[in-house]
């Protein structure tokens, strides 16, 4: 084995145990709305929304809006029982039975409950809702922690409609909303046809929920037309920024 070749082996070992142990700062944003789960006290409700790790281990409480019901949160209840800190919200949003369904939102700083910042890898955030007394609606959707920044708008699950989930690690660009910058991308439904006129380079891409890329392109008129019905993810990515929006192919 040359010098040469020796050096780049040592280089690629170094860069998979530094990945292998990294641990990412940075911020998680998830937002939705909730709707009955079909329980005899709707419209009133209570819900969690907490991480778990990849085995299945609970990382941290994100939201509880439950103090005297909470126990009907079963998912929850068995999630943070296993871990023996039951019912933990330590830095969660907190409180009572809500009278009624609206957007929820909350963030994780990439901690666990014991305040340590967790190991990349994928990670499990889960949802659970009930208006009964008993188990009501629940589901989870896995995203990744890296150094990379991740925006997913994931299919409905029972009870969470419009499901909102940013990951944007420290010192890194920022994920923007594009609905919030109609001057420069707008999609035409009428025409299946992408308008960009970003002054910058930039690069579109547009995925489907399941994570897909189905087209990549940097032309400032792009041709969505072969798409099937359905929901889509388009990603712009600039230099110093990434604007991601969901648009429906009609």
């Amino acid at each position: 084995m040359n010098k040469l070749t020796l050096l780049l082996t040592l280089l690629c070992v170094l860069h998979f145990f530094t990945n292998l142990h990294a641990q990412t700062n940075g911020e998680l944003a998830v937002s939705t709305v909730t709707g009955s789960a079909g329980g005899n006290f709707s419209p009133k409700n209570i819900l969690a929304i907490w991480i778990e790790d990849s085995n299945g281990n609970f990382v941290k409480t994100l939201l509880a809006y439950a103090q005297n019901r909470r126990t009907h949160l079963n998912v929850w209840q068995a999630s943070t029982a296993a871990a023996g800190t039951e019912f933990n919200v330590t830095d969660a949003i907190t409180g009572a039975t809500r009278n009624s369904h609206a957007n929820r939102s909350a963030m994780w700083d990439a901690r666990d409950y014991t305040g340590n910042v967790v190991p990349d890898g994928d990670y499990r955030l889960w949802f659970e809702l009930t208006d009964k007394n008993g188990t009501g609606n629940y589901g989870s959707i896995v995203f990744i922690k890296s150094n990379e920044p991740q925006v997913l708008y994931p299919v409905d699950l029972p009870s969470f409609s419009e499901i909102n989930i940013q990951w944007q690690p420290e010192n890194s660009v920022g994920i923007h909303d594009f609905g919030e910058n109609k001057d420069f991308i707008a999609f035409e439904q009428n025409n299946l046809r992408l308008n960009v006129t970003y002054p910058k380079y930039f690069e579109i891409s547009v995925f489907d929920l399941r994570g897909q890329l189905l087209v990549a392109s940097n032309q400032n008129h792009i041709d969505l037309s072969h798409l099937s019905k359905g929901i889509y993810v388009v990603v712009l990515t600039a230099e110093e920024s990434i604007y991601a929006n969901k648009i429906m192919i009609p």
